[in-house]
């Protein structure tokens, strides 16, 4: 068990990443990739990532076991901001950090040759980590990215509506049930037996897609704490078809002013397709609502709210997720490009938009990986 010490500073201090993290995403979905069980939520998505990579996993193997320790710098703070900012963080590490980390694997001393390279700060090999990196990230993880963000944005939607209800202890008592809070401590399932004591520095709860079971922190104690959660999955599971975003007729015309009118025009059209009520429906799940509030925004009754939420999610345009004793529904990538009229292709989720600066020194998250 994990257990994280909080102080009332580092309550005031919690926070949820504001997007998914693409290095968690890309590691954490390499050991899902090994995995041979049969499954609806990462089983279309196996299949179709094994057909597009080339050789990167068998390169990537030796750094990332299957269980167990991999090195922290694999995953730097930057990841939350995109890949390429993360893959400039990593070109940054100094070969200290690397060599110190690379000793920490279990086998570390029958590593490929270009691993051993990389332990002792030569920046080809580090190269050829970077370039391996984006590369098996563009084939496994990016095409799936709308999905990915969606699940995570959606389990945000939770944590911000317990903070709001419950401040700090609401938020982390909203956590799933692998974790436990009992003030002022925070019980985790993990692999061994720890202690992470936060010391004012607050922590960063990270939900992902690709986390599977226990959640996941740093080894090194000294870097930015993190803890990154498995998210709740659909049943559908995840393919390039949930991936990819289907073209949407948009109004025609654009131009300055012209938002307000053509996000009009797409509510009537939409009403026309789906049916008014149904369309009163999206629109109002937009921002998340559990299936009561639901009911009263649009004027209908509880049963019918829940079964016009049910049809919506059975097309693919609504993702529901427990959440105690209440069900919170919001917006899968499919439903928001429908409901704002997306140009054909478009993608619903643009630019991250631009974080304050990370701090390299001394940053980064908090207990190691078992």
């Amino acid at each position: 068990m994990l257990r994280v010490h909080f102080s009332e500073l580092d309550l005031a201090r919690v926070r949820v990443a504001v997007r998914p993290d693409a290095l968690w995403e890309t590691v954490l979905s390499f050991h899902r990739l090994r995995e041979n069980r049969a499954e609806t939520v990462y089983g279309k998505w196996r299949s179709e990532a094994r057909n597009r990579l080339n050789g990167e996993a068998r390169l990537l193997a030796p750094l990332i076991p299957s269980r167990g320790y991999f090195p922290d710098f694999l995953t730097p703070a930057e990841g939350v901001i995109g890949c390429d900012a993360a893959m400039s963080a990593l070109r940054a590490i100094p070969g200290e950090r690397l060599n110190a980390e690379l000793s920490g694997l279990p086998a570390a001393r029958a590593l490929p040759g270009w691993i051993r390279d990389l332990a002792q700060g030569e920046r080809t090999s580090l190269d050829r980590l970077i370039s391996t990196l984006r590369t098996y990230h563009q084939a496994a993880v990016a095409p799936y990215w709308p999905h990915i963000q969606a699940r995570i944005e959606a389990d945000r939607v939770a944590r911000g509506r317990a903070l709001l209800d419950g401040g700090a202890d609401g938020l982390l008592a909203s956590l799933p049930p692998t974790m436990r809070w009992r003030a002022p401590v925070l019980e985790v399932d993990y692999p061994v037996d720890r202690e992470l004591w936060l010391r004012g520095r607050g922590l960063l709860l990270l939900p992902s897609f690709f986390c599977r079971g226990t959640p996941v922190t740093f080894r090194n104690p000294d870097l930015t704490p993190v803890l990154v959660y498995p998210v709740e999955h659909a049943r559908c599971g995840l393919s390039l078809r949930t991936g990819q975003l289907p073209a949407v007729a948009s109004g025609a015309g654009s131009g300055a002013g012209s938002g307000a009118a053509s996000g009009a025009g797409s509510a009537r059209t939409l009403g026309k397709l789906v049916g008014h009520t149904r369309s009163a429906v999206l629109l109002e799940v937009g921002g998340g609502c559990t299936t009561s509030e639901l009911a009263r925004r649009v004027g209908v009754s509880l049963a019918s709210a829940s079964q016009h939420a049910s049809v919506l999610r059975e097309a693919g345009l609504v993702h529901t997720l427990r959440q105690g004793g209440a069900v919170l529904h919001t917006l899968t990538p499919l439903g928001a490009a429908l409901l704002r009229g997306g140009a054909a292709g478009e993608r619903v989720f643009g630019p991250p938009a631009p974080l304050p600066p990370v701090v390299t020194s001394g940053r980064g998250p908090s207990s190691g990986r078992g």
